[in-house]
């Protein structure tokens, strides 16, 4: 009987206890929470920084992080079909960046209809079930791009520009910021503009025939990392160097091999680490009742990096952000 009451007394204390830790004697550890982050591709130094940045955010928020994406950033209806399996394997938000703005739409809606919570980062999505996008304000890039032509280059500006899927968002924005930044200028026209492959291959074959074809050109942009590395690598092959100004877009070892070579003289360097992780975070925030707390646009830094200032700390840092981080 003692035995019994000593018992008692102890289940007692035990449940007092837990009523003032706010917490049940039978409670156990939450399980946790399934985000899959869906990119416009897996092959290059942006996407690693990417990915880099996801996971640090998901170890620091102990969530089950799941990476993939098309081999080809062209590939619309692949990224639908992972979409569809995501949630079909029970994931609970998606981190999305979207290869066609209108294309991927439906796959996001139905998925935010199954009860998943969206995030875009780098390219937006045609959906009102994004409840936060994070990326580059890709206009203002685009105006970036265009000003470090014109503050580098004195005389008339006769522009090429290198753009990729014409379907993407933020490809179509870099290049209405830069042709509005130029046409107000009053000393540079926009000869040509051609969409091409996000492939360095692709871009290269294309720069050259856009070269051959427009002697004139002094200037060319190129948008992502493999048009700007097929344009540097196109640059170099026909000895142009000195007559053409080559402004790209991200960090690529080729391309920052260029800037020291001349065949690349600017690049507008993103911040994609900061994508991946402030994109897995809202993930994070979405699933434990947090919405109120995140701005609809989170606008990650973007920087000029040149000659100039290529050693400098911040540059450095700036492109190669990811090295210091396990390659997914």
């Amino acid at each position: 009987m003692k035995g019994n009451k000593r018992t008692a007394l102890l289940l007692v204390l035990a449940l007092a206890l837990s009523l003032l830790c706010g917490c049940s004697p039978m409670s156990t550890i939450s399980p946790q929470h399934t985000v899959t982050l869906i990119a416009k591709s897996t092959q290059t130094e942006f996407w690693l920084s990417v990915f880099a940045g996801a996971k640090a955010a998901a170890t620091e928020y102990n969530l089950d992080l799941n990476i993939i994406g098309p081999s080809a950033e062209e590939d619309y209806e692949t990224q639908n079909q992972m979409v569809q399996d995501a949630v079909g394997a029970g994931s609970e938000a998606l981190v999305f960046s979207a290869i066609h703005y209108d294309n991927n739409a439906d796959a996001i809606n139905q998925a935010a209809q199954a009860g998943l919570k969206i995030v875009a980062i780098d390219s937006n999505v045609n959906s009102s079930a994004v409840s936060t996008y994070i990326g580059t304000d890709n206009y203002a890039a685009g105006q970036m791009a265009a000003q470090a032509a014109l503050e580098r280059v004195s005389g008339q500006l006769n522009v090429g520009i290198i753009n990729y899927d014409v379907s993407s968002a933020n490809g179509q924005e870099r290049e209405r910021g830069a042709v509005e930044t130029f046409t107000k200028s009053g000393r540079a026209q926009v000869v040509t503009v051609v969409n091409t492959l996000s492939d360095a291959h692709r871009a290269q074959a294309d720069t050259e025939a856009l070269l051959q074809q427009n002697p004139d050109i002094n200037v060319l942009l190129a948008f992502n990392e493999p048009t700007s590395v097929g344009a540097a690598q196109a640059i170099q092959d026909r000895n142009q160097s000195d007559q053409v100004f080559l402004v790209g877009f991200d960090s690529n070892v080729h391309t920052v091999d260029g800037l020291q070579d001349g065949s690349v003289d600017a690049l507008i360097v993103q911040n994609p680490y900061a994508m991946g992780y402030l994109g897995v975070e809202s993930a994070y925030k979405l699933l434990t009742g947090q919405k109120k707390n995140l701005p609809e646009i989170v606008d990650t830094s973007t920087r000029i990096v040149d000659r100039t200032n290529l050693f400098t700390m911040d540059s450095q840092k700036a492109l190669f952000a990811f090295e210091s981080q396990s390659r997914w």
